[in-house]
C-alpha cells in the first residue's frame, strides 16, 4: 500500500475530497496511526477524536496520552471524550461491546454535527463537508462477514462493512492488516497495543484469534477469498434491490396514506425475502414475515402491528392494507417540538431538529431556521384570506393568488396544506416557505420537514 493508493481510491470511490474536514477516530493503534500517516501525506485537513472508555485502567490512560502525542506530531486539535462504559452498559442492559458502540458512534455523531460549515444558500459557494473516518480494514471487513453469516443474517449483512455510510467514511477498507503493520514499520510509526486484543471472550476477537487462523490452515486465501465473497454480495445485492423495486412497483397501489396489495398476488411469488422487502420500510420486523404469512388467509378484519412505527397491515378480503394507526380525518394538527412524525391525508410528515445546515433541495422538503419560529407549530388546511411572503419575495402574497401562479388545478388548492408557527404561515406544504423563516449564513439550528406522499 501507499499514499496514492490511498488517494486514488478515495477518488475513485467518492469518499471525499480534499476541501472536507475529517475528523479521524483515533484508537492508537496500528490502524488508526496508520490512517493518520495517510490523510497526513495526502494532504488532507483532519482532527482527531479519542474514546477513553476506562475499562483498562492504565492502559486506557496511556491510550489517551499516546494519542494527544500523536496530535502534537501531526500539529492537529485532539478531542477526548471519557465515559463510564460499565455504568452505561448495565443502566441499559447492554454488553461492554454494544454499550461502547452507542457511546462512540453518539458522540461522533455530536462531533460532526458541530463542524458543520454554515453554509445555507443554494447561491453560496459550496464550502466542505465535514466526515468522520474510522480505520476499519479489510481484515476487519472478513470477520464481520463470517459473524453475520452465523449469527443469521439477509443478504445485506453479506455485503460487509460499508466504506461509506452517512456521515463516515472508511477509506482504508481494502488493505489487509498485513499491509498497514509493513506501511507502519516502512514508516517508523509508533503505536500502542490494546492488550483486549489478545482475548477470545469477545465475539470478533474470537473470530480473529482463533476462527479464521484455524480455517487458515484449510484454506490458506481465506481472507482473500472472503474479500472476494464481499463484491460478489455487493453485485448480487444490487440486482436483488432492482427486481425486489420492479416487484413493488407492480404490487404497490398507493391510496392516500395507505398502501393496498393483492394478497394473492403477493403470496403467489413464494418469498418470505419479498415479504419482508415490502414491510420493513414500515417499521415491521424480519420475525413478523410469519405473522404476515398467518393473515394472509385469515379472515377479514385480522390485522398486526408494527413494533417500532405506527403503522398496521390490515387483511381486508382480497387486499393488505399497510395503514398508519393515527386518524387522518382532522383538518388541523398540531406539532410538538418533541414530535418526530405526523401522519395526515397527504402522507407523512418529519419533523427533524438539525445543526447538519443543507439547503432543501426538493418542493417536499422545508429547511426553516429555528430561531424564527415559535412551538406548537400548527398543520392545516389552508382558507381564503390566508397569506405569506414567498421565498424570494419581499411582497406578502394571497394564497389564492399563489395557486394561479402555480398553475394549480381546482383539486390541487382543495388538498393543499400549511404549516404555521404563532399565526404566520411558514411553510405552504410541497410548494414553497416563507422568505422570513429562510435559512441564512447566521443560522445555528434548523427545522428539517419532509414530506413522503
Amino acid at each position: 500500500m501507499n499514499v496514492s493508493f490511498f488517494k486514488k481510491h478515495i477518488t475513485d470511490q467518492h469518499l471525499f475530497s480534499i476541501k472536507d474536514i475529517l475528523v479521524l477516530a483515533v484508537s492508537g493503534g496500528v490502524d488508526s496511526v496508520v490512517l493518520c500517516e495517510l490523510c497526513k501525506q495526502a494532504g488532507y485537513n483532519f482532527t482527531i477524536a479519542h474514546c477513553n472508555f476506562q475499562l483498562r485502567g492504565a492502559e486506557s490512560e496511556r491510550d489517551e496520552q499516546f494519542v494527544q502525542q500523536l496530535g502534537e506530531k501531526y500539529a492537529v486539535a485532539v478531542e477526548v471524550k471519557r465515559f463510564d462504559t460499565e455504568q452505561y452498559a448495565a443502566a441499559n442492559k447492554l454488553s461492554i461491546q454494544e454499550a461502547a458502540r452507542a457511546l462512540r458512534y453518539a458522540w461522533f455523531e455530536e462531533l460532526v454535527s458541530s463542524r458543520e460549515p454554515e453554509v445555507v444558500s443554494l447561491e453560496s459557494t459550496q464550502k466542505g463537508r465535514v466526515f468522520l473516518l474510522t480505520a476499519h480494514h479489510a481484515d476487519d471487513n472478513a470477520e464481520t462477514l463470517l459473524m453475520n453469516f452465523f449469527r443469521g443474517t439477509g443478504l445485506h449483512g453479506l455485503t460487509g462493512i460499508p466504506a461509506s455510510i452517512n456521515y463516515i467514511r472508511r477509506p482504508i477498507l481494502p488493505f489487509s492488516k498485513e499491509e498497514l503493520l509493513a506501511f507502519a514499520k516502512k514508516q517508523q510509526l509508533d503505536y500502542v497495543e490494546d492488550s483486549s486484543n489478545q482475548s477470545s471472550k469477545y465475539t470478533r476477537n474470537f473470530f480473529r484469534n482463533e476462527l479464521i487462523p484455524a480455517i487458515s490452515k484449510v484454506y490458506p486465501q481465506v481472507n482473500a477469498n472472503l474479500q472476494d465473497n464481499i463484491a460478489r454480495f455487493k453485485e448480487i445485492e444490487k440486482l436483488y434491490q432492482l427486481s425486489v423495486g420492479a416487484i413493488k412497483k407492480k404490487l404497490l397501489k398507493e391510496t392516500g396514506a395507505e398502501v393496498h396489495i393483492p394478497v394473492k398476488q403477493l403470496m403467489g411469488y413464494q418469498s418470505r425475502a419479498l415479504l419482508y422487502e415490502i414491510i420493513k420500510d414500515y417499521g415491521f420486523q424480519e420475525k413478523q414475515v410469519e405473522e404476515l404469512v398467518k393473515l394472509a388467509g385469515s379472515d377479514s378484519g385480522r390485522y398486526i402491528e408494527s413494533p417500532v412505527l405506527p403503522y398496521r397491515i390490515i387483511k381486508h378480503r382480497h387486499w393488505f392494507i399497510i395503514s398508519p394507526v393515527q386518524s387522518t380525518a382532522s383538518t388541523a394538527i398540531v406539532i410538538e417540538e418533541k414530535d418526530k412524525q405526523v401522519i395526515f391525508e397527504q402522507g407523512i410528515l418529519s419533523i427533524e431538529i438539525t445543526s447538519n445546515l443543507r439547503p432543501q433541495t426538493s418542493n417536499l422538503e422545508a429547511s426553516i431556521d429555528f430561531n424564527k419560529i415559535t412551538f406548537p407549530l400548527l398543520l392545516r388546511k389552508w382558507k381564503a384570506g390566508d397569506y405569506f411572503y414567498p421565498l424570494g419575495m419581499t411582497k406578502k402574497k394571497k394564497l389564492s393568488r399563489f395557486f394561479i401562479d402555480q398553475k394549480l388545478s381546482k383539486t390541487d388548492k382543495e388538498n393543499t396544506w400549511v404549516i404555521e408557527s404563532d399565526q404566520r404561515i411558514i411553510w405552504v406544504v410541497g410548494y414553497r416557505i416563507d422568505e422570513r423563516v429562510k435559512v441564512l449564513s447566521s443560522t445555528q439550528k434548523m427545522l428539517k420537514l419532509s414530506l413522503h406522499q
